[in-house]
């Protein structure tokens, strides 16, 4: 059997929220009672999207809390990880900057006389 699902009373702060979004969107010629229907619908959506979001949120506390048990084994890991990293740099930059020095010693040496 399927748990029945408690109905949570809205609260004024989305209540007011939904009827101020239906009277944004709120066609020439509509009727009070088609915009407070439209309301409702809204309201409705963002009660579902809370739920939701409560829903997703238990979840990852329960995956962070799960994975800060394991942490200690995986923080050892990942400073052995980063103690293997090794920088190189390219050679091409030391080569312009070694010709550009032979150019301004050959410049001053040679060409100024």
């Amino acid at each position: 059997m399927k748990k029945q699902a408690k109905k949570i009373p809205a609260s004024p702060e989305t209540q007011q929220e939904a009827l101020k979004i239906a009277r944004g969107t709120q066609r020439p010629g509509q009727t009070k009672e088609q915009t407070k229907l439209i309301a409702q619908g809204i309201q409705k959506g963002i009660q579902q999207y809370k739920i939701q979001h409560k829903a997703k949120s238990r979840e990852l506390n329960k995956k962070l809390r799960h994975s800060s048990q394991n942490a200690p084994h995986t923080r050892l890991q990942d400073a052995a990880r980063q103690t293997s990293v090794i920088y190189r740099q390219h050679w091409l930059p030391w080569l312009l900057l070694a010709l550009t020095w032979l150019a301004i010693v050959v410049y001053i040496f040679f060409l100024d006389l």
